[in-house]
């Protein structure tokens, strides 16, 4: 599976909301299987975007023939767009499925890997990170996606903020200490994200 994150400014918040709803287009395209995002909790001008597809191939026919369309109607409503491809490698918890109905929060983390820690970073992520946040009450689902040049995507979907708090406060030091985590990450940015849910395809 591959999975799509664009991350942009807006400048004119009803014309781009107006315009996330023309993506239901989407629906019917060969190897579409969903859509969702919505606005960074932190920056509020700054909205996430993440569509997954079945694959490459797929994703680049939609490209070559669709896109544009549906893109037009939001064209000039946001600025600085900054677009990530990732190949899907494993789930978090298990069953992940395209979904956003049943979640509030959605946490990203974009993970820049040194090359020779790439191997244990994601075995870190198998064996540490995976079944902490699966036990975690109030986690929905998530994925573990790779993009070149040892780039990893972490998405967890929780049910709300309060318990998405409540899972960092008592477990990420500890978590990070064990895995080793700041030896394997040159550069860790991410964001949380309240999702929209007419941003849903």
């Amino acid at each position: 599976m591959l999975v799509k994150w664009i991350r942009c400014t807006v400048v004119d918040r009803r014309g781009f909301e107006r315009g996330q709803r023309k993506w239901a287009g989407l629906l019917g395209e060969p190897g579409f299987r969903g859509q969702g995002g919505g606005w960074s909790r932190g920056r509020p001008s700054v909205a996430h975007v993440f569509a997954f597809w079945e694959s490459r191939a797929f994703y680049d026919s939609f490209m070559a023939r669709s896109h544009d369309r549906l893109a037009a109607a939001q064209s000039g409503t946001f600025k600085d767009a900054q677009v990530r491809l990732f190949d899907y490698r494993f789930d978090v918890k298990t069953g992940f499925e395209p979904r956003f109905t049943d979640s509030d929060l959605l946490r990203v983390a974009l993970c820049r890997v040194h090359e020779e820690r790439a191997e244990h970073f994601t075995l870190m992520q198998e064996k540490v990170w995976n079944p902490a946040m699966a036990g975690s009450p109030g986690m929905i689902r998530g994925l573990f996606a790779e993009a070149p040049g040892h780039e990893f995507m972490v998405l967890s979907m929780w049910r709300s903020e309060a318990e998405h708090g409540k899972y960092r406060t008592e477990r990420v030091e500890r978590l990070a200490l064990r895995a080793q985590t700041e030896a394997d990450i040159s550069a860790l940015t991410g964001d949380i994200v309240e999702l929209e849910s007419t941003w849903t395809v």
